[in-house]
């Protein structure tokens, strides 16, 4: 994530940049709205919280998993919260992991749910590929099938490996697989 206006940008592109910065002998900026890289890691976060202030929510997920990496979670339990407020399937998803695994936040699993299935509806892989393996822990293997194939035409690898395995198991047709797979690609 870029710390100057929190746009997500792939490692092709971040590489792109790069050489076009090098071979123009540019000062290095953001592709997106060409602010200077910062020059430290204050700096970084400075840019981060003033995103935060700005109430963007992929910055305050961001900041999350800062504050939650040193261990201050209840810091980072707040952030993502309010990035869930604001409607982001980013911060649906950490919030599920929060309720998950208790840390900051007693663990609840009927919330977990809950925001898994929001991050879901925002079209979030990892959320739809948990929801799946919830369904498949609860014995309903067709809706945990229906959820893998919906994560893996979203990119998501894991889902993509579950169905590997329900299609050489006969859980899923061959055509379902197939579709699965060329969305995935």
């Amino acid at each position: 994530m870029m710390s100057c206006c929190s746009k997500i940008i792939c490692n092709g592109c971040v590489y792109s940049n790069d050489i076009r910065i090098y071979q123009e002998k540019l000062v290095s900026a953001c592709p997106f709205c060409r602010h200077l890289d910062p020059e430290s890691q204050d700096e970084e976060e400075k840019n981060v919280m003033k995103r935060v202030k700005a109430n963007d929510p992929v910055a305050m997920v961001s900041m999350s998993l800062r504050r939650y990496e040193a261990g201050d979670y209840d810091s980072a339990f707040e952030y993502v919260n309010k990035a869930a407020e604001f409607g982001d399937a980013g911060g649906h998803y950490e919030l599920s992991i929060f309720y998950f695994e208790g840390k900051g936040v007693e663990k609840d699993v009927k919330k977990e749910l809950y925001h898994l299935e929001q991050a879901a509806i925002g079209g979030h892989p990892l959320a739809r590929y948990n929801l799946g393996a919830n369904e498949k822990n609860n014995g309903r293997m067709g809706r945990a099938i229906k959820h893998w194939i919906i994560a893996a035409k979203l990119g998501c690898n894991d889902s993509l490996d579950a169905l590997k395995v329900c299609f050489r198991g006969g859980l899923v047709t061959k055509e379902d697989f197939a579709a699965a797979l060329r969305a995935h690609q």
